[in-house]
């Protein structure tokens, strides 16, 4: 019985085990010798070897895994969620939740807010932004005063009343320039014969009579100011004498309080060390060979207390005008560089009327009874009007 050797693949085909193992029968047989398979072309393997992988990576994805050396490099971005950079998908995945929570604590944060200013107005106005966070409240301070004002100012607009932190709080005088700040001079100018040297001189001493006087803090606990007196003429006897014995031996018609600002440290203290300023200084010819130097201010005092007891402030305040005039020495027989005296009106205001001590005693609402006033009253802040000559007696403040 003859047979024929089963033909071999087509080149480029791989044979499969039973066409090999048929070969191989043939071969022993003798039969299809010349009819050997062929080794598949170096093309043709790399060809199969892909379709194999591709089969082995198709049954491993049904599977639910992949070969691990077949792992394919990741596309980047391909994995993330779209809108990932700009929020819509965290958003679709939990974020509505996030969201509204959020919000409502919020609302009880502001709830919360509201209540607490309702009860307490000042957790608000206190930190506006004119307000200090770190200190005291402060608003922006006043351009300096140029001319008689028009009218009296308004109140700060603090809710709350003045503290030891804040001993001006509610006032005008918050706005006020601080101590020697609010004393400025006006530039210099030849006037009345007199040069602008001498001008300026003149500006000079009525402003470091005024610090001297009221805001020195030797002066305001009481000691003797004789500084002041070496500032003014010494040929101006009466003046000289008649404040030399109101320090030493202060009475009724004789009081130092007619030019310095003085409190009993056994009665007060100051609350800090600001005194609030406000006024102006002018300047103009008078007598031929003499310049006359004009000076109106306010100055408001914080204090408490000395004894031990409620921290209690109150403020007192004391407005001054004065007029030093200045002569040519070459034309008046004066000492060069000394200007006179010559006006020295003032009036107290939170001070107890009828003492004659040398001191000011501002007024506590604890204090016993004051003497009645004989006064009209008025508002200590308005300066629209100028001081009468000599005192009108003792009267009542509309504000302190």
């Amino acid at each position: 019985m003859s047979s024929t050797a089963t033909p071999p693949p087509e080149d480029g085909a791989t044979p499969s085990d039973e066409e090999w193992a048929e070969f191989l029968r043939q071969a022993e047989s003798g039969v299809g010798r010349d009819k050997a398979p062929k080794e598949p072309s170096a093309r043709a393997r790399m060809v199969t070897a892909r379709l194999r992988d591709l089969d082995e990576e198709a049954v491993s994805r049904s599977r639910g895994r992949r070969l691990p050396w077949r792992k394919k490099p990741p596309v980047a971005g391909a994995w993330q969620p779209e809108g990932w950079r700009t929020g819509p998908e965290w958003r679709k995945r939990g974020g509505g939740r996030k969201r509204s929570g959020f919000i409502s604590l919020l609302a009880v944060v502001l709830v919360t807010a509201l209540a607490l200013v309702a009860v307490r107005p000042s957790l608000l106005t206190d930190h506006l932004p004119w307000r200090d966070s770190d200190g005291p409240a402060s608003l922006p301070p006043l351009p300096p005063e140029t001319a008689r004002p028009t009218s009296a100012p308004s109140d700060d607009p603090a809710p709350d009343g003045p503290t030891l932190a804040e001993p001006f709080r509610g006032s005008p005088a918050l706005r006020w320039a601080d101590g020697a700040d609010g004393i400025e001079a006006p530039p210099a100018k030849a006037v009345g014969g007199m040069s602008e040297q001498q001008v300026a001189h003149v500006l000079a001493t009525m402003k470091k009579l005024l610090v001297t006087a009221n805001l020195a803090p030797a002066t305001l606990r009481g000691e003797s100011p004789a500084a002041v007196l070496d500032l003014l003429e010494p040929r101006q006897k009466d003046v000289q004498d008649e404040l030399r014995k109101a320090l030493k031996h202060p009475a009724r018609g004789r009081d130092p309080l007619a030019l310095f600002t003085r409190f009993d440290p056994r009665e007060v203290r100051p609350v800090g060390d600001v005194v609030k300023t406000r006024g102006r200084m002018t300047f103009k010819a008078g007598k031929p060979g003499s310049v006359e130097v004009h000076a109106d201010y306010t100055f408001v005092y914080p204090v408490r207390k000395a004894v031990s007891g409620p921290p209690r402030l109150e403020r007192s305040l004391v407005r001054r005008e004065l007029t030093l005039v200045l002569y040519d020495p070459t034309k008046y027989q004066v000492t060069a560089g000394k200007p006179a005296l010559t006006r020295f009106d003032y009036q107290l205001y939170n001070s107890a009327c009828d003492m004659h001590d040398g001191y000011v005693h501002p007024q506590f609402p604890d204090d016993a009874p004051a003497p009645e006033a004989t006064g009209p009253a008025s508002d200590p802040y308005d300066r629209g009007t100028p001081l009468p000559d000599g005192r009108q007696g003792c009267g009542t403040v509309t504000r302190t």
